[in-house]
């Protein structure tokens, strides 16, 4: 991604990089155990995921995402058009999960099926 990010994955990292929200720290394309997450708050132990239309229905997202609850992270995850399209909607829904973490993941503006992680200060 770091070579070549989508327009999505460039849209979000504008939104995450250098503390912009509320100086959480995100990391991009981290490794955490077999996977790769997009975008990575260790503080707040968050995972933000831009998909794009090869995640509709994906049981290997799944399966993933299982896994990385499994380690203590939460993941979101949001429609590339989403992210496109809606901006602030999508920073308003992350922000919301870094400042209330005993708040179920969802957003209501279009996320992608279950994905995503945080904050790092």
């Amino acid at each position: 991604m770091r070579a070549t990010p989508t327009d999505a994955e460039r849209a979000l990292w504008r939104l995450l990089r250098d503390r912009r929200l509320l100086a959480w720290k995100f990391r991009r394309q981290v490794v955490v155990g077999p996977y790769i997450a997009d975008f990575l708050c260790y503080r707040a132990r968050l995972i933000v995921e831009a998909d794009g239309g090869q995640h509709g229905d994906s049981a290997n997202d799944d399966v993933r995402t299982a896994w990385l609850e499994g380690q203590g992270f939460r993941v979101l995850r949001f429609w590339n058009n989403a992210i496109l399209t809606n901006g602030d909607g999508v920073a308003r829904s992350i922000l919301a999960a870094l400042e209330d973490p005993l708040t179920p993941l969802g957003c209501a503006e279009s996320p992608s099926p279950a994905r995503g992680e945080g904050k790092e200060g």
